[in-house]
């Protein structure tokens, strides 16, 4: 990062909402309803937030809407493709903006979105709250007319599922396992094939039928506590966080095999 705060440790979910709570409003500004968006960024990756939410008098020409990003993250790009609208990224990554450079009797802020993509770092902590985002609108004077915030959550990666192997016979209680996040709690979920619904995905999860912790490496085991109906199924891993969750892909077995865990 370029910018010496953003080497700070990222804070727990609640000091970063608090953060977020603590703008007021300039004196004499006019805003009915504060600007706002909110964002779920995988370590690493990039996200784009929207925002919107002003629904304030025209500011015409030479109106600008800024994002400052928060701690431990950069703004990136400004990815708006629309006519009489100008992006802008400091080129420390700490702002972006968007300037109305159309008619002045124009209305350009009410009723649309505006997207600043921001990257979050890899060794960001899923589950946390990232404090400090702020977003702000000025007229062609510099005087602010509306404000707000934005909530960027560091999310968590999906786990995956790499036993059994998919298409296997395998036996009641096969050994299941695969890689997450260190430190992830794993549920893996059964669904019968004739269910409706999809498994973690549907109305109705599947049953749980056994859960293991990641290692620091990011691996994991676990076998079924009670066996697994005959005939084809699918299978499914939920990994949890720090508060957030992600799901594996599903892979699609057949019980039936021999032995007593199955087929890796």
């Amino acid at each position: 990062m370029s910018r010496s705060r953003n080497t700070a440790v990222l804070g727990i979910a609640a000091t970063a909402l608090a953060a977020l709570g603590v703008l007021t409003p300039a004196q004499g500004a006019e805003s009915t309803r504060e600007l706002w968006g909110d964002v779920t960024v995988l370590p690493g990756r990039e996200g784009i937030v929207d925002i919107a939410g002003y629904e304030g008098d025209a500011l015409g020409i030479g109106s600008r809407l800024t994002l400052t990003a928060p701690e431990g993250a950069e703004v990136t790009k400004t990815p708006l493709q629309a006519q009489d609208y100008r992006g802008r990224v400091d080129a420390d990554g700490d702002s972006a903006s968007y300037t109305w450079t159309g008619s002045a009797s124009g209305r350009p802020w009410q009723g649309r979105s505006f997207p600043f993509v921001l990257a979050v770092p890899a060794d960001a902590v899923p589950g946390t709250r990232l404090a400090g985002c702020a977003v702000r609108l000025t007229d062609a004077h510099g005087t602010r007319k509306d404000h707000g915030t934005c909530a960027v959550t560091v999310g968590l990666p999906e786990p995956t599922l790499t036993r059994p192997v998919s298409g296997v016979a395998l036996a009641a209680r096969p050994v299941t396992g695969g890689t997450a996040y260190p430190g992830a709690q794993i549920t893996v979920r059964y669904e019968a094939t004739k269910d409706e619904g999809v498994t973690g995905q549907g109305p109705e999860p599947g049953p749980e039928v056994c859960t293991a912790t990641a290692d620091r490496d990011g691996r994991w085991t676990c076998v079924p506590s009670t066996e697994l109906p005959a005939g084809p199924g699918r299978l499914q891993a939920t990994a949890t966080f720090n508060g957030v969750a992600a799901v594996s892909e599903q892979i699609y077995v057949v019980v039936g095999g021999t032995g007593p865990r199955g087929r890796p």
